[in-house]
């Protein structure tokens, strides 16, 4: 087995062990990141209705800007904005088995700083 695939099978094992403890509801909804080599994408969960409250991504129409810690963090600081007019305040932070680290922790303290608890 190759490396990318070793990691990418442990990778998968850490989000099933995380998923098994945490779940979006519609007073606490779960904010799910995914993080590829050069985008980030991020979604707020309602899992007792199995729907998107609000999304946000690096690579959207017109915009396809290389995800770095800099716009990780404004893409937090956007999903805040757009949850606060939803008047969601307070979210389960799931990392989906990647390490808090870099672009992930950037993205994370930039929706801190945009309003949301977590």
């Amino acid at each position: 087995m190759s490396d990318t695939k070793k990691r990418a099978a442990l990778r998968l094992r850490r989000k099933l062990r995380i998923r098994k403890k945490i779940n979006g509801t519609v007073e606490r909804p779960r904010l799910s990141i995914y993080r590829s080599s050069a985008h980030l994408f991020a979604q707020v969960i309602d899992d007792v209705g199995g729907k998107t409250i609000v999304s946000v991504g690096s690579f959207s129409k017109g915009k396809a800007e290389r995800a770095n810690k800099d716009r990780c963090s404004e893409l937090g600081k956007q999903l805040a904005a757009k949850c606060k007019e939803k008047n969601i305040t307070c979210v389960v932070f799931d990392k989906n088995g990647f390490n808090y680290h870099g672009r992930v922790k950037a993205f994370a303290d930039g929706a801190r700083e945009g309003g949301l608890d977590f």
